[in-house]
């Protein structure tokens, strides 16, 4: 082989090397959560993301194809859900579920995430289904956003929380998954005030 064949053979191996590493490297991206329709009724959605280490090829591939080459499904619960179900809705506190799915999302006097907030949900882990019970950390990162709609008693909003530590709900166990925290990101709109 040439020696110019081969030092373009070694740029383009670094190039390549290069991308991945920077692929691999950057934080990861926002899902855009839109603002559920309202028009036909309370409406809601929430989505787990998984960190770029947990998932496969550590996040290069988009998370739909990832979702329909992988199996398993997108980790996410709405309104239209079997089971869904809407319980105290606030300001300061929302609850929402589905089947498989219980969410609770409290917060302190200062608006910050409570340490009361969990999010309970069904997941596939190493071939097996399970069962996981996430939970922020100490110090919480993220926000509960309600605002009512002028003369409705509805609220509409949206959440975003960091869970930080998970734990097997069958044994109780604090399972080591996964690398970094989850992301659970939502909307919701036209919800009651108050307890349904």
């Amino acid at each position: 082989m040439k020696t110019s064949a081969k030092t373009w053979l070694f740029i383009l191996a670094l190039a390549l090397l290069a991308s991945l590493v920077v692929l691999i490297s950057r934080p990861d991206e926002p899902v855009a959560v839109s603002v559920p329709d309202t028009s036909r009724g309370p409406s809601f959605e929430a989505r787990v993301e998984k960190p770029r280490r947990a998932r496969f090829l550590f996040g290069i591939i988009p998370t739909g194809l990832e979702e329909r080459l992988m199996g398993g499904g997108a980790l996410r619960f709405d309104h239209a859900s079997r089971g869904a179900k809407i319980g105290y809705v606030g300001r300061d506190r929302l609850e929402l579920g589905a089947d498989g799915w219980d969410l609770l999302i409290e917060t302190d006097a200062a608006g910050g995430i409570a340490p009361g907030t969990r999010l309970v949900f069904p997941i596939l882990l190493a071939e097996t289904p399970r069962t996981l019970r996430c939970r922020p950390a100490d110090s919480a990162a993220g926000y509960l956003r309600a605002a009512e709609r002028p003369g409705s008693g509805e609220l509409d909003g949206s959440f975003l929380v960091e869970l930080a530590t998970c734990e097997n709900v069958a044994t109780g166990k604090v399972i080591e998954w996964p690398p970094a925290p989850l992301t659970l990101r939502g909307s919701f709109g036209g919800l009651p005030h108050g307890r349904r």
